[in-house]
């Protein structure tokens, strides 16, 4: 399906919940977020709803994220329910890398293809203090788990402040390396300032190129990160939402003070 500005909308991101296991000092306060109640969170089946209609319409890539994605409960069972929907030629997951050790295998047999696992440094000391309390053995682990079940090709999502030059980075950049894991690079966000560029190593912040729609926990399609428009799956339908969402999806970024990355995947 085409956007108004003729640009193939072939991806849908989907935020399986809010919750996270991690408080990251540039996604969320350290005392945490108040937390969306159980009963707005859609269900699998409205997620697998909204994922027929959007391939349907031409998408044939999706990824899960979060929140922490591996902290939703029976999160294999959605995995398995999506990958099961024909035309579907990657299915992916972002994941902070806490609880892949744990779920890799389950993950590859369910039908996950491949996953993103967030790392910003090498360095333990740095990367508990960075995700306040994560433990980066947990993350070593899980990535030679998905590898040894197949969720190839890795990618690490390195988040930096200025540039990729950045100590830290330049050590993911050399792990990643040794590793044969493909490294991406983020420039930290603002969505209340609309400050974002293009992902070193990947393709989003390419608006021009941008083909991608959002769904967030609650159920709200975002035709744009940087953008307050959404339309609720369950006001409108999965179908009418989609539509909108694509029709409405605009030409750049701008500013969002509704949303944050914690709800919203990234």
């Amino acid at each position: 399906m085409l956007d108004s500005f003729n640009r193939s909308i072939t991806y849908l991101r989907i935020s399986v919940t809010d919750r996270c296991n991690l408080r990251c000092v540039y996604c969320m306060p350290a005392e945490g977020i108040k937390l969306l109640p159980h009963s707005s969170i859609l269900s699998f089946d409205e997620i697998v709803d909204v994922v027929k209609v959007a391939v349907n319409t031409g998408v044939n890539k999706v990824r899960i994220t979060g929140g922490e994605p591996l902290v939703r409960k029976d999160i294999v069972s959605l995995v398995s329910m999506i990958a099961k929907v024909d035309g579907i030629n990657d299915l992916a997951m972002t994941t902070n890398g806490q609880l892949l050790e744990k779920f890799a295998k389950q993950l590859a047999e369910a039908g996950l293809h491949r996953v993103n696992v967030s790392l910003d440094t090498t360095n333990p000391e740095k990367y508990s203090e960075i995700t306040r309390g994560g433990n980066i053995k947990n993350v070593f682990e899980g990535l030679v788990a998905a590898e040894k079940s197949g969720l190839n090709p890795i990618k690490l999502n390195c988040v930096v402040h200025k540039s990729h030059d950045e100590p830290d980075a330049m050590a993911v950049k050399e792990f990643g390396k040794k590793m044969g894991y493909r490294v991406r690079f983020i420039h930290q966000m603002n969505l209340e300032t609309g400050y974002f560029t293009v992902v070193e190593g990947g393709e989003g912040g390419n608006c021009a190129k941008c083909n991608r729609i959002r769904l967030t926990a609650n159920g709200k399609l975002m035709p744009c990160l940087f953008s307050d428009l959404a339309y609720d799956v369950r006001e409108l339908g999965a179908q009418e939402a989609f539509y909108q969402a694509v029709k409405n999806k605009p030409e750049r970024g701008g500013v969002s003070h509704e949303h944050c990355f914690y709800n919203i995947g990234g």
